[in-house]
């Protein structure tokens, strides 16, 4: 039995979570899952540049682990590239993105401050229900 993960520490906050090629519909394409400490390992190997023993221990792991993970990390993102595949980053949709996703006016589209809108609430922008 394979032991538990080891808790990693992870800063990056990507701005989308999904990527796809242009003009394929989404759900004709198969769908490559990106886990977040390999997002990680990417930002820290080969975005910032910086060694496998510098990048692991700012994720506290290991030098091997880390080799490990940036190794699966590439495969994916050269697999969805030369294979036209969607590139999802984390298994799930992050808490604060479904927030700000719900928290919008139905007719405008423009964000609320109340994080809801139920059928009594008025939008902020175009003042409809």
């Amino acid at each position: 039995m394979p032991r538990n993960k080891k808790h990693r520490i992870v800063k990056c906050n990507p701005t989308a979570y999904y990527y796809k090629p242009q003009s394929i519909p989404l759900s004709e394409l198969e769908e490559v899952i990106l886990e977040i400490d390999e997002l990680e390992s990417l930002r820290l190997a080969d975005y910032l540049a910086h060694s496998h023993e510098q990048a692991a221990a700012k994720m506290k792991i290991s030098r091997a682990t880390f080799g490990r993970i940036v190794e699966t990390a590439r495969n994916k993102v050269v697999d969805a590239i030369l294979h036209g595949k969607a590139i999802k980053i984390g298994n799930e949709f992050p808490a604060e993105l479904k927030e700000r996703r719900a928290a919008k006016c139905k007719n405008c589209g423009s964000p609320q401050k109340n994080n809801s809108i139920n059928k009594n609430d008025t939008c902020n922008k175009c003042k409809k229900k």
